[in-house]
């Protein structure tokens, strides 16, 4: 019988300089670790006591699921260090476009950028450190479109990478920059405003899943409260029943958050 072939360690992509991010991957810190403890294991101790009872069973429910949830946190602030990262670029596509209409070279026009981007973001930022890259990357006779299709990998954003090959092809081919950066602007901020409203649109569906998952605790504990014996036994039926509960109101919250994540 064949052995089954290791899943491929993934290789982190260090950028054509060697010091850059991969924006596939987020490193966690302590603090992260420790909030994705802290709410992993409160969550599985306040359902868990709710549901049976049980101070022992509660604390090695939450323990379990603290050790799996720096896993979902670092998707969690992955995602969003990509959305405030997209966000930052349709701003850094702005500055260019001035620079190119005040008739600056790439070069200048970049560095314009950085300083713009230090200005509204700060110097930690993150499209700071890439600009403060390409700049380098300039300054050391590396390509333009080059830095550009390296930044773009390394995020995997697909605007930037639409973006990087069309300011590639314009670039070697003499074409308007100033045309290419502010039609790129344009679709990045026509998409942008689509989520928004699509956003809106969901937001009260969101808000409904959030309640629904929230109601069972908020019942059981009231029928507790009410003195209804049937809910605080823990006979092996009713065990029973109530973890299949659990994982009927899991997975019905899993399908319900991946159907109103709208992407376009």
């Amino acid at each position: 019988m064949a052995r089954k072939q290791k899943k491929e360690e993934y290789v982190e992509l260090n950028g054509v300089l060697g010091n850059a991010f991969d924006y596939h991957v987020y490193h966690m810190q302590f603090t992260d670790y420790l909030i994705a403890w802290i709410l992993g294991f409160v969550l599985a101790m306040v359902v868990i006591l709710i549901f049976f009872g049980n101070v022992i069973f509660g604390a090695v429910a939450g323990v379990l699921v603290a050790i799996k949830a720096p896993k979902f946190y670092a998707e969690f602030r992955k995602n969003q260090r990509l959305k405030s990262l997209r966000e930052q670029f349709k701003d850094l596509l702005e500055s260019l476009s001035a620079s190119y209409s005040a008739g600056r070279n790439t070069p200048d026009a970049f560095q314009d950028a950085c300083n713009d981007m230090i200005s509204i973001y700060g110097e930690e930022s993150d499209i700071v450190r890439e600009l403060e890259l390409i700049c380098t990357g300039l300054n050391n006779n590396i390509n333009i479109e080059v830095l550009l299709t390296d930044f773009a990998e390394r995020s995997g954003l697909d605007d930037v990478m639409s973006f990087a090959n069309v300011f590639e092809v314009c670039n070697r081919q003499g074409g308007d920059l100033k045309r290419v950066v502010n039609q790129t602007r344009d679709v990045i901020s026509d998409k942008m405003e689509i989520e928004m409203e699509i956003d809106t649109m969901v937001a009260g569906n969101k808000n409904e899943l959030n309640v629904m998952m929230v109601m069972p605790l908020l019942i059981v504990g009231m029928m507790k409260g009410m003195g209804i014996s049937s809910i605080g036994t823990n006979t092996p039926a009713n065990v029973v029943i109530k973890v299949i509960c659990i994982g009927i109101f899991g997975l019905a919250y899993v399908m319900g958050s991946r159907i109103t994540d709208i992407k376009i």
